[in-house]
């Protein structure tokens, strides 16, 4: 079943197409959670821890998430194999750049960047929350989450990293979302308006993530 799956073009962009609508629901509640930390450093306390303590999100949550990101990367990797071996040279070679975009182009570098960018942000997250357990013996501080978030934002290469990624995430959500959309076979009166839809969420959705880094940086 599984080597089946595998060698089913059609199979393969299907489920890269509900992958990417599971992530890009994942940004949506991401990116409400975040925006609360500049609206109220007690709610985004409450909210973060829990979202770090809730067995839910940590022993079903976070396993599929991360499932769900390294499938996408995968999928997405194995049909830029696919598309460039079907690809003719010369039309690759000459009429890319008129016939495509640079972003549809591009979606494995974006994606690539991305995957790094969720690596370092699990990195953060499951590194300080094992140090926090270890040493305050399973007694962990409720309002040190927005403390974190700040001094995060403090450096400002990081924070110029940052919102490079999420440029990346706006062009490759561009591409992607309407991609998304072809791949599961959704073509309908209402497919317009939500390929509409798509390219202001492309656009709103890193907006307010780099509003957020650029908030705590210089406000704070």
């Amino acid at each position: 079943m599984a080597k089946q799956f595998l060698n089913s073009s059609i199979m393969r962009k299907i489920a890269m197409g509900f992958s990417g609508f599971f992530l890009i629901s994942f940004l949506m509640l991401h990116v409400s959670l975040n925006f609360t930390s500049v609206i109220s450093a007690n709610l985004f306390n409450q909210i973060s821890h829990f979202m770090g303590y809730n067995p839910l999100v940590q022993y079903i949550g976070q396993p599929i998430l991360i499932l769900g990101v390294v499938f996408h990367f995968v999928m997405g990797f194995i049909l830029e194999i696919q598309n460039r071996k079907a690809r003719p040279v010369k039309y690759a070679a000459n009429a890319s750049s008129v016939n495509s975009s640079w972003t549809s182009r591009n979606m494995i570098i974006s994606g690539a960047v991305i995957l790094s960018y969720f690596c370092l942000h699990w990195y953060d997250f499951w590194f300080q929350e094992l140090n926090y357990k270890f040493i305050e013996m399973n007694a962990p501080n409720e309002t040190r989450y927005y403390a974190e978030l700040v001094h995060k934002f403090e450096n400002p290469v990081r924070v110029f990293l940052y919102c490079c990624a999420f440029v990346l995430l706006g062009f490759h959500l561009w591409h992607g979302f309407y991609s998304s959309m072809q791949s599961v076979g959704f073509n309908n009166k209402y497919a317009k308006a939500l390929a509409k839809f798509g390219k202001y969420f492309a656009i709103v959705v890193p907006s307010i993530f780099i509003f957020i880094a650029l908030f705590h940086h210089f406000v704070r």
